[in-house]
């Protein structure tokens, strides 16, 4: 069984890398590699655009929406518990630093709303 799923990773990455490198032949957009710094990067513009700080880029309104502001900045909490003491350094900090700038701008909005 584990030689069978070898087999198949194998494969697959060779598959992958051949359409990627036809991909960059022919002009197309090629996605970056995905990676933890990019994930979580991603995560946080979403949270930055449910909390209005930066227009969404499909409607290029700006737009606010706390409670999936608070679904994302959650999200990124899990993902840090999740993956305490497997994330170098740089990683560790980024995330870190992401969450607390996320987590002030989020009460400041939430306590905005009750002044109202």
């Amino acid at each position: 069984m584990e030689e069978l799923k070898k087999k198949v990773d194998e494969s697959w990455k060779e598959q992958v890398s051949k359409e990627k490198q036809e991909q960059k032949e022919a002009g197309k957009f090629v996605p970056p590699e995905p990676d933890f710094k990019f994930f979580i990067t991603t995560l946080t513009l979403q949270a930055s655009i449910a909390l209005g700080h930066v227009p969404n880029p499909v409607t290029n309104k700006t737009e606010e929406d706390l409670t999936q502001a608070k679904f994302l900045i959650d999200t990124l909490g899990m993902l840090q518990q999740k993956t305490r003491n497997n994330l170098n350094e740089e990683e560790t900090g980024l995330l870190e630093n992401l969450l607390f700038e996320l987590r002030n701008a989020y009460l400041v909005k939430q306590d905005a709303g009750k002044a109202k």
